[in-house]
């Protein structure tokens, strides 16, 4: 089961809900506030926690309906072309290897594309990575156009029958209006070759930052709307119930959430099974 799976990578997130106690509102809400749930959601589902008859079931049953968003549904004309998008030390590009590897393994053909010209060896780094994939790549070099990177792969795998195409874009802070302006460009390229495209969009967003990447998150939504996020670095981080405030902020799904630092160790979301990892199952709450 996929809970299971995620219980023993969210440990020191879980230990801070296992202090859950229906009967004492305090020890409840000191726990959220310090999983980083903010201090409105963590009064919030103390409310609730209290007032209900089933207690910490009810806090699961809570939580799930607070971090779930309709997921875009459509089935785009191959090949489904996927912008990642973040800051700096995000884990956006091995973010982009876990996906290529998590499609690759359902059999799809996948293409990988650097389109990081500003990072030293940031090709280099994806390169290695595709090969650990068994993915295709195109590559890029320091300096050049990002725009006409992403354009030239789109081409190919429309040409060549890719079924998704994967843009590592640069890292950039939220702040830089030029660098986020480089990003739309990104997408306006893309969508002029392939209308429609880039049919998603998703943000890595570093979990160990917690709600301090909210404003981030805010920004890059503002200027390229995103579909979807993907929490990093969730495995030994305890601020990973910033979660609820930052999909609240955003009202975008939470698409895929990383546990680790291994090529598989990417997760696809699902709200129930990330809660029951956290609070316990049913059998184990009433």
């Amino acid at each position: 089961m996929l809970w299971k799976a995620l219980s023993s990578r969210l440990f020191k997130l879980r230990e801070l809900f296992n202090r859950v106690d229906p009967a004492d509102r305090q020890t409840t809400q000191d726990a959220l506030i310090l999983a980083d749930v903010g201090v409105r959601f963590a009064q919030l589902l103390t409310d609730h926690v209290s007032k209900s008859k089933t207690g910490v079931a009810a806090l699961k049953d809570e939580i799930v309906r607070l971090i779930e968003r309709p997921r875009k549904m459509s089935t785009p004309v191959p090949p489904e072309v996927i912008m990642v998008a973040g800051v700096n030390g995000s884990g956006k590009t091995t973010t982009v290897a876990k996906l290529a590897h998590h499609y690759a393994a359902q059999g799809k053909k996948v293409i990988v594309v650097s389109a990081d010209t500003y990072r030293d060896a940031a090709s280099e780094q994806l390169e290695i990575w595709a090969r650990k994939a068994g993915v295709d790549i195109v590559t890029s070099q320091l300096g050049q156009d990002g725009a006409s990177v992403a354009y030239d792969a789109v081409t190919r795998a429309v040409a060549q029958g890719y079924d998704y195409v994967l843009v590592d874009t640069a890292g950039r802070l939220h702040t830089r209006s030029d660098l986020l302006e480089e990003l739309k460009k990104i997408k306006r390229v893309i969508g002029k070759l392939k209308p429609g495209s880039p049919e998603q969009i998703l943000l890595t967003i570093d979990a160990s930052l917690g709600q301090n990447s909210i404003r981030q998150a805010v920004a890059f939504n503002a200027a390229v709307g995103l579909t979807g996020l993907v929490l990093t670095k969730m495995d030994g981080t305890a601020k990973g119930g910033a979660i609820i405030p930052i999909v609240d902020a955003l009202n975008v799904p939470v698409e895929f959430i990383a546990v680790g630092e291994a090529i598989d160790d990417l997760f696809p979301f699902d709200a129930v099974a990330f809660v029951t990892a956290l609070i316990g199952s049913d059998q184990e709450i009433t």
